[in-house]
């Protein structure tokens, strides 16, 4: 699902994005600022929470600047779904491998640091 991946660039079915991005029920959301930052907050997820997936992978960024909060994961793990978080290039290929598994996967991606 996601083709390339590079320092401030994603390209996700056919289309390059350069600006952080969430992938929820295959549909790109693209454009997404968090509300702190690198920091990743609940209010910044609250759409993937309420969708029907099993994993959560996040992107850190390239060299895992964002950090998630312990919020974040209490209540991922609190509604079942497994959290996945590495640096960006890392993460979209456990994103990609859980994906063509046809795992009910989502995806928050940092793209730069």
């Amino acid at each position: 699902m996601i083709e390339t991946y590079s320092f401030g660039s994603m390209k996700v079915l056919g289309q390059t994005h350069h600006n952080d991005l969430k992938i929820i029920e295959n549909q790109v959301i693209p454009e997404w600022w968090r509300t702190r930052g690198h920091v990743l907050s609940l209010e910044d997820i609250a759409d993937i929470l309420d969708a029907p997936i099993d994993i959560l992978v996040v992107g850190t960024g390239a060299y895992g600047a964002m950090r998630v909060t312990a919020e974040v994961t209490e209540a991922v793990s609190r509604r079942g779904i497994e959290l996945v978080s590495a640096p960006t290039g890392e993460a979209v290929t456990a994103f990609n491998k859980l994906h063509t598994q046809g795992k009910r996967v989502a995806g928050a991606f940092h793209l730069t640091c």
